[in-house]
C-alpha cells in the first residue's frame, strides 16, 4: 500500500436539526469541527414517508392528472361506478316498491 495517499480520518461533532449531537468519524473538515445538518431523517421526505407529497407537485403528478381518464384502470373504475349506480338504483326501486305495498296494505286494513 502506498504511504500518504489516504485522507485524514478524524472525529467531528454532527448536530442534527433537533439539536442532538453525535460524534462521528469522517474525512470532512478538520478534527474537532462541528457539522450542522439542514436535512436529516427527522424531517426529510425520504425517511418520513413524504415522498408521495413531493411527487404530488412534480411533473409525473401533472402527467398522471392530465391522462388519468385513459387506460385500463380508468375503464375498470368507470365500469365499477356504473355497476354501483345500477345496484343503488335497483335497491332504491325495491325500497319504493316495498313502501308502496306497505301503503296499499295499510289502506286496505283501514277500509
Amino acid at each position: 500500500m502506498k504511504a500518504n495517499i489516504h485522507p485524514d480520518y478524524h472525529e467531528v461533532t454532527m448536530i442534527t436539526t433537533d439539536g442532538v449531537e453525535h460524534k462521528i468519524r469522517t474525512c470532512w473538515g478538520k478534527a474537532g469541527d462541528v457539522m450542522r445538518l439542514d436535512i436529516d431523517p427527522l424531517n426529510h421526505p425520504a425517511w418520513t414517508g413524504g415522498a408521495a407529497k413531493v411527487m404530488e407537485k412534480g411533473r409525473l403528478a401533472k402527467f398522471g392528472n392530465k391522462y388519468a381518464g385513459l387506460g385500463v384502470a380508468a375503464a375498470d373504475n368507470a365500469n365499477a361506478a356504473l355497476q354501483a349506480g345500477e345496484k343503488a338504483n335497483a335497491e332504491k326501486a325495491a325500497q319504493d316498491k316495498a313502501a308502496d305495498e306497505a301503503k296499499a296494505a295499510t289502506g286496505k286494513a283501514k277500509k
